[in-house]
């Protein structure tokens, strides 16, 4: 699958699984936010940011959906990956019209050159959707969860729409069905997947299942996962 080690691109190296063969899943690295306000030490503004995402990514869709949703197409400029995954996400040229200064490697712009940007050192894996800061050349964000949460709240000051996909009445439910759908679903699929025993993998898909069982129920009551709104 391939990772960085120490600032350099490790082709070989594998995802982590635990004792039983069971998938691992590490957590993003980075997690800074864009406000509004600029409070948070990354200010919202037009054309600062860009996101790199990739059509073969599920994890990667919904930060497409909610730039195209909050009208911030002209707003956070995006990078669809179309290049070979030979060495990770690979984009024809790099953020901006210019690329942003970043040299092309055999002819692709690798989304790890942000990363050793951000931090020469970096360990760990290059993930889309990752949000760029083209300003400080700073990785902002590659958790997909929270990317879409700026883009639900922080860019309200260049875009007409106003539907709130977070509203504060309705966080406590959000939350508790974003915490089963992420655990047991989105990334239940990866742990059936990616099991590498027959016990890893019946846990992985007992949970799946069963919280397929949870969101059914849910369904069967109302529109939505949560109420009667989106």
């Amino acid at each position: 699958m391939g990772m960085m080690i120490k600032g350099v691109w490790d082709g070989e190296a594998r995802q982590a699984l635990d004792e039983n063969g069971a998938f691992i899943r590490p957590d993003s690295a980075f997690r800074d936010w864009v406000s509004a306000d600029g409070a948070s030490g990354f200010e919202a503004e037009a054309g600062r940011y860009h996101l790199f995402a990739s059509p073969s990514c599920p994890w990667a869709h919904r930060a497409l959906i909610l730039r195209k949703l909050k009208k911030l197409e002209d707003v956070v400029g995006v990078s669809i990956a179309d290049r070979p995954k030979t060495a990770g996400w690979s984009y024809s040229r790099g953020p901006g019209e210019d690329g942003d200064g970043f040299d092309m490697i055999d002819g692709a712009f690798r989304l790890h050159q942000l990363y050793t940007a951000n931090k020469p050192d970096y360990t760990g894996k290059v993930t889309v959707p990752t949000l760029w800061d083209r300003k400080t050349r700073a990785v902002v964000n590659n958790e997909s969860s929270e990317i879409i949460r700026m883009f639900n709240s922080a860019f309200g000051a260049f875009t007409d729409d106003t539907y709130d996909y977070y509203p504060e009445e309705l966080r406590a439910d959000i939350d508790e069905v974003n915490d089963l759908v992420y655990g047991s679903f989105n990334n239940g699929t990866y742990r059936c997947g990616f099991a590498k025993s027959q016990q890893a993998y019946e846990e992985a898909f007992t949970k799946l299942f069963d919280a397929l069982d949870q969101l059914e129920e849910r369904l069967s009551r109302h529109r939505y996962l949560v109420g009667n709104r989106i």
